[in-house]
């Protein structure tokens, strides 16, 4: 009985997807920040405080919370990095960047969720704000809307 070319093909092209699908699984893609679309990865900023922000665009909570988160960005004196996460996830680039630029978000916004990355569970709620610990634990998880003073205190030790 002779073998079907066919099927030969086929299954180069399923071992082919499983293979793709197993690196990109396998790499923390780049992100592009908010304001300008310029690379950004949370691997660049390990070994430092995060302030994980959970938001969407019909959330009314994460609109009045964003310029809060922003002028934490923009502070000198926090030594923490803000990075968003847009719960609706997107699929394109320019849908993510058209999304940051109505809510007026200047902190850099990630694609993949950062949950994963960190080991814990995705917000139920929003908008949620989670603070990762320089060494990558979460210290605490922050459920509705903030005010800069609510985050700031939470970056507090215990």
């Amino acid at each position: 009985m002779g073998r079907n070319p066919a099927t030969g093909r086929v299954l180069k092209i399923i071992a082919l997807s499983i293979a793709l699908v197993s690196w990109v699984a396998g790499c923390d893609s780049v992100d592009r920040s908010s304001k300008d679309a310029t690379p950004f990865s949370l691997d660049a900023v390990s070994g430092t405080t995060l302030i994980v922000n959970y938001w969407a665009t019909w959330c009314g909570p994460c609109i009045t919370e964003i310029p809060e988160l922003n002028a934490i960005h923009r502070s000198e004196d926090v030594d923490a990095q803000v990075v968003g996460f847009n719960f609706d996830a997107p699929s394109s680039v320019a849908q993510q960047q058209a999304d940051i630029a109505r809510m007026g978000i200047e902190f850099p916004v990630v694609t993949n969720d950062p949950a994963a990355k960190f080991g814990y569970a995705v917000p139920q709620v929003l908008p949620t704000t989670v603070i990762i610990s320089k060494d990558g634990s979460v210290l605490t998880t922050l459920v509705g809307p903030q005010t800069e003073t609510d985050v700031l205190a939470a970056l507090q030790p215990q």
